[in-house]
C-alpha cells in the first residue's frame, strides 16, 4: 500500500465513531512497526489494531472496503518491508488463530504457518511438512502462494473465505489467481480484499514418516539460513530450464528440475556479505537480506536494488521480490 494522504487529517477519523467500543478501544495510534515485522524496520502506523477474532477482522475490514478507507491487513510481519515513513491510514494484524484439524483442515488465517503444521503431524496428517521452519502465518503462506521442496500452498486448498467489495463470502482456489510466489493479492490494480479462513485437504499417513520428512528438511534450512533478522528470501527464484543448461557452476539437480536460485545468482556476483548501512546480504545465503543491527528499510531497500542491478548486468535477468514493500515509499 502506498497511499498519500494530503491532510494531516486520518482518512478513518470520521469512521472510528462508527466501529464497536471493543475495537476502538484497542486501536493504537502512531504504533512503530518495525516492533511488528521480522525485518525490525519501519515507521509508524497512523492506526494499529491487532484482530484476535475473525469476525472483528471482517468487521474493521468491510467498513474499510464500503468506505474506500486505507487499510492493510498484516501477519507476523515475516515477508514485508515497512517504510521508514511508516503506513498512512489504519494497519490491521491478523492475530485470528483458531484451527480444526482434520483430512479436511480448517485454520484462520492468522493462525501461525509452522504450528498448523506440527499440529497436523500430531493427528498423522500430510502435506505440509515443507512448512516446517517457514515463519509467518497462513494468509501470508496464501498471499504469496508458500512453497518449497516441491510443495505448494495452493495444491492442498480447497476454498477460501475472504471480504471483498465490502461483503464476507467464501470463495474457490481460482479466486486466488495463484502463480509461482504469487497470487491477486499482491498484484497491482486489484480490489481490496482480506483473507479470513481457509479449508486445507491433507492425507493421512505415518506420524514417524510426516516427522522424519520433516526433520530432513528443518535441517536443511538450520544449516542455510542466517540468524540476524530477515525477510526469508528475498526475492523469487528463475524458472527457466534454457537458462538453467547454459549455467556451468549451477548445481546439477537445479540444472534438472530448471530452476535458478536466485542465492546462486547473487553469490555469482560476489554480493555475500555486500552491506550498505546496517542491511547487508547474508554471508550464509546471498538470497537473504538482513538486519546487522541498525539498519533502515531504506537500507534494505538499497541492499535489495544493488543485487536487481549486478544481476540484470551480468545475467540480463529481472529479479522480483517475494518481500512486498509496504507504507509510505514517496
Amino acid at each position: 500500500m502506498n497511499y498519500q494522504s494530503s491532510t494531516t487529517e486520518n482518512p478513518w477519523d470520521l469512521h472510528l465513531a462508527s466501529l464497536p467500543p471493543k475495537i476502538l478501544e484497542a486501536i493504537l495510534h502512531n504504533e512503530p512497526m518495525r516492533n511488528h515485522t521480522y525485518l525490525r524496520v519501519g515507521g509508524p502506523a497512523d492506526l494499529f489494531y491487532a484482530a484476535r477474532e475473525t469476525d472483528a477482522l471482517a468487521e474493521i475490514t468491510m467498513l474499510a472496503q464500503r468506505e474506500g478507507l486505507p487499510l492493510f491487513v498484516l501477519g507476523e510481519g515475516t515477508n514485508v518491508c515497512v517504510s521508514d515513513r511508516g503506513v498512512r491510514g489504519m494497519v490491521v494484524q491478523n492475530a485470528c488463530r483458531h484451527a480444526e484439524i482434520g483430512p479436511t483442515t480448517y485454520a484462520d488465517t492468522g493462525h501461525n504457518f509452522m504450528q498448523l503444521f506440527v499440529r497436523t503431524m500430531q493427528a498423522g496428517l500430510s502435506g505440509l511438512e515443507w512448512a516446517v521452519g517457514i515463519p509467518g502465518t497462513v494468509g501470508g503462506a496464501l498471499v504469496s502462494n508458500a512453497g518449497a521442496y516441491r510443495g505448494n500452498i495452493c495444491d492442498l486448498v480447497t476454498r477460501i473465505e475472504v471480504v471483498e467489495g465490502g461483503e464476507r463470502r467464501w470463495v474457490t482456489p481460482d479466486w486466488m489467481g495463484f502463480s509461482y510466489r504469487d497470487s491477486r493479492l499482491r498484484r497491482e490494480g486489484g480490489a481490496p480484499a482480506a483473507l479470513l479462513g481457509v479449508t486445507l485437504t491433507l492425507t493421512p499417513g505415518r506420524k514417524t514418516d510426516i516427522r522424519l520428512k520433516a526433520k530432513e528438511i528443518q535441517m536443511q534450512r538450520i544449516l542455510k539460513q542466517p540468524w540476524q533478522p530477515s525477510a526469508g528470501s528475498f526475492f523469487k527464484n528463475i524458472r527457466d530450464r534454457d537458462l538453467a543448461a547454459t549455467l556451468p557452476n549451477l548445481p546439477e539437480n537445479m540444472r534438472k528440475f530448471g530452476v535458478v536460485p536466485t542465492a546462486f545468482l547473487s553469490e555469482e556476483c560476489g554480493l555475500k556479505g555486500f552491506t550498505i548501512g546496517g542491511a547487508g546480504v547474508a554471508e550464509r545465503h546471498a538470497n537473504f537480506i538482513v538486519n546487522r543491527g541498525n539498519a533502515t528499510a531504506t537500507d534494505i531497500r538499497a541492499v535489495a536494488e544493488t543485487v536487481k542491478q549486478r544481476v540484470f548486468d551480468r545475467f540480463g535477468l529481472r529479479l522480483e521480490e517475494e518481500v512486498l514493500y509496504v507504507g509510505d515509499w514517496n
